[in-house]
């Protein structure tokens, strides 16, 4: 994604400087000269060139009142119409704004985090809107498209995050896909994780000692204690939890070594899996990708969404689970249809 219109610093203040006086004059009617320069903290030759710039190059209908002793903006007057510039973002700043405002419409996390964040998307549309609400069209204009979501329950979502601000721990009961078990637990919450559109909950486990990452998708229930949670520091955290890749991490990394064809290269070269990654473009166009991992659970399925188009060079266990993985998929396939297999393809092909 990249931005519209990429505004320099400069002209970005002097912009600001028009949306402040547009404000404080709508705000108070009439506004004294001393005033509006106290406000905008800028030289007396620069408010007076910003003035004629509004009048004569944005159509503002600004006037001096004597009576009143400051700028008003004049009533009934006929003209060209008065409308301040747009202010446009570079592309992360679009991103996290939508994306944030579009999560926090999806949550609905029972007003945990709306009733913080409305004055500030109020600020926002007062900020870009005009007449037309220019703030509210680039939210229906640009569309966040999120595939495979794993809801998590309000009551829950609002239980945890009160925990966690409040630094008080959660009992939970865990639902472990893995093992296909449940567990009760109780656990001091550290931080909250929003990945490849799924929450998960980075908490110290008292059942364990240890940190752990909790699925919030995964708690089938959960409970504040009025006992302090107990506090790691984030550096213990991101040692412990960030720096393998995906969700599951560990302390004792490894690097891996995956080599993409020609055809997978211009897409992946591209990509960005993991903050450490080394990539290096081969001769005959393929692409070489380095990265550290710990567990290897998503890294697999990220490999294996490559199909042909990808080899693990190493290490070589993970190049055998890799292999095994697309043995047993390719077995699957010379074995006889099923009939529910059948069936399906009889109904698709009505």
């Amino acid at each position: 994604m990249s931005a519209t219109i990429i505004v320099p610093e400069a002209a970005m203040n002097q912009t600001e400087r028009y949306y402040r006086i547009d404000q404080l004059i709508n705000q108070r009617g009439v506004v004294p000269f001393k005033d509006l320069q106290a406000e905008l903290e800028v030289s007396r030759a620069t408010l007076k060139r910003d003035l004629a710039y509004m009048r004569d190059r944005l159509n503002a209908p600004i006037e001096f009142d004597r009576e009143a002793g400051g700028y008003r903006f004049a009533s009934g007057r006929l003209g060209p119409q008065y409308e301040l510039p747009g202010l446009w973002f570079n592309d992360r700043e679009i991103l996290a704004l939508l994306t944030m405002h579009r999560m926090l419409e999806d949550l609905d996390t029972g007003g945990l985090l709306g009733p913080h964040v409305a004055p500030l998307v109020a600020r926002l549309n007062a900020l870009l809107g005009s007449a037309d609400g220019s703030a509210d069209e680039i939210i229906r204009r640009v569309r966040i498209q999120r595939a495979q979501d794993r809801p998590v329950p309000p009551n829950w979502f609002e239980v945890i995050g009160s925990a966690l601000v409040k630094r008080h721990r959660i009992e939970i009961v865990y639902f472990t896909r893995s093992r296909n078990a449940r567990s009760q637990r109780e656990v001091s919450p550290q931080r909250l994780v929003h990945y490849r559109n799924a929450w998960y909950l980075d908490a110290w486990c008292h059942r364990t000692d240890s940190l752990r990452v909790f699925a919030l998708d995964a708690i089938e229930h959960a409970r504040a204690v009025e006992r302090r949670a107990l506090d790691v520091s984030p550096a213990e955290i991101e040692r412990t939890l960030g720096e393998g890749y995906g969700i599951y991490r560990g302390r004792r990394l490894r690097w891996a070594v995956l080599r993409f064809t020609p055809e997978a290269a211009r897409w992946v070269s591209a990509e960005l899996w993991h903050p450490r990654q080394v990539g290096a473009m081969g001769e005959d166009g393929s692409y070489e990708l380095r990265l550290p991992f710990g567990n290897s659970t998503e890294l697999e399925l990220d490999i294996l969404r490559h199909g042909e188009q990808v080899e693990v060079c190493s290490p070589p266990d993970l190049r055998r689970r890799i292999a095994d993985r697309l043995e047993a998929a390719r077995a699957r396939y010379d074995a006889p249809t099923s009939p529910g297999a059948t069936r399906a393809r009889s109904a698709a092909s009505k």
